[in-house]
């Protein structure tokens, strides 16, 4: 790795801690407040909403330990680098959602089956309603702050961090209305309260879902979507002198792509011409998938040489 290309590596995981800090610094509030607002408003939604801004911490944590490795350059035992860790901490964090899905609907499921054999349930108080509306914008503007900077630097990690912000934003509308519900319609609507702790639950899991799918995939070798692997083919093949390229083999490190492709060249071609093809073809896949992009070009002699050139 030249000095650019860690110059470029430092900037991209200081941004990364940057923003992922200024995540951490808020989702403690966040907890404590909600966690207080649970206890004194009486508030199951808001208790589960408390407990996904406690997810949020463990994440960000998670987020914060694996950036620096992965970040690495390639070493003598990674050849292709660190970029996988990336793709490991986004499916950590996708793992840690599916737990705080699951403890909210055993909690929830618990509760409501209080209620509906008559036992009683306090309404929740005026404070849990402001906490939640207080955690809707919070976590929506931390969002927006988040998911900027993933696209930005290109970060899987980061932007599934973003995603949990959001997933809390969308968590604390549903606790908002479970908790309106049940304090404004009268004691027969209380249940609504523990409803939108099911809610909430059923929004952090197809976020969980959707964002563990993907990196998985990349941790079991998925290659490029179709489309991809077409573009590869269309610009290897569009390269003076190459015929038929074939057996081509992609897949993802962190967020470099790795090429893998064989093409013909004719057979009486020198070694210096074939070997500035394959790097012509390089350059050029590098433009399309960005610099940290691993190629490999396997060359075959389209016919047998017959005189030198």
């Amino acid at each position: 790795m030249n000095s650019l290309e860690q110059q470029n590596a430092a900037s991209r995981e200081g941004e990364i801690r940057r923003v992922t800090l200024v995540g951490l610094v808020i989702n403690i509030m966040l907890t404590v407040g909600k966690l207080a607002a649970g206890v004194l408003g009486r508030s199951a939604a808001m208790l589960a909403d408390a407990a996904h801004s406690a997810s949020d911490l463990a994440t960000d944590a998670v987020v914060l330990a694996f950036v620096r490795v992965s970040s690495k350059p390639k070493d003598d035992t990674h050849d292709y680098g660190h970029g996988k860790f990336e793709t490991l901490g986004a499916v950590i964090v996708g793992m840690v959602l599916v737990a705080v899905a699951v403890g909210i609907f055993v909690d929830s499921a618990e509760r409501i089956e209080t209620i509906v054999d008559g036992g009683y349930v306090a309404r929740p108080g005026i404070v849990a309603l402001a906490a939640a509306a207080m955690s809707i914008l919070a976590k929506e503007l931390l969002y927006h702050y988040t998911v900027s900077c993933a696209r930005r630097v290109e970060s899987s990690m980061l932007k599934a961090n973003a995603w949990h912000h959001r997933s809390d934003a969308l968590s604390s509308i549903a606790t908002l209305v479970g908790i309106a519900g049940a304090r404004y319609l009268g004691e027969q609507w209380v249940i609504l309260d523990p409803i939108a702790a099911i809610v909430v639950g059923a929004l952090i899991l197809k976020v969980a879902v959707d964002m563990i799918r993907p990196n998985l995939d990349e941790l079991l070798e998925r290659s490029l979507p179709a489309a991809e692997q077409s573009d590869i083919l269309r610009i290897v093949g569009s390269e003076s002198g190459v015929e038929e390229p074939h057996n081509l083999r992609t897949r993802r490190v962190g967020r470099n792509v790795v090429v893998d492709v064989h093409i013909r060249l004719d057979g009486a071609m020198s070694v210096s011409s074939s070997h500035e093809v394959t790097r012509r073809i390089e350059q050029r896949l590098k433009s399309r998938f960005g610099d940290g992009t691993i190629v490999t070009v396997h060359v075959e002699p389209l016919r047998a040489a017959t005189t030198p050139r």
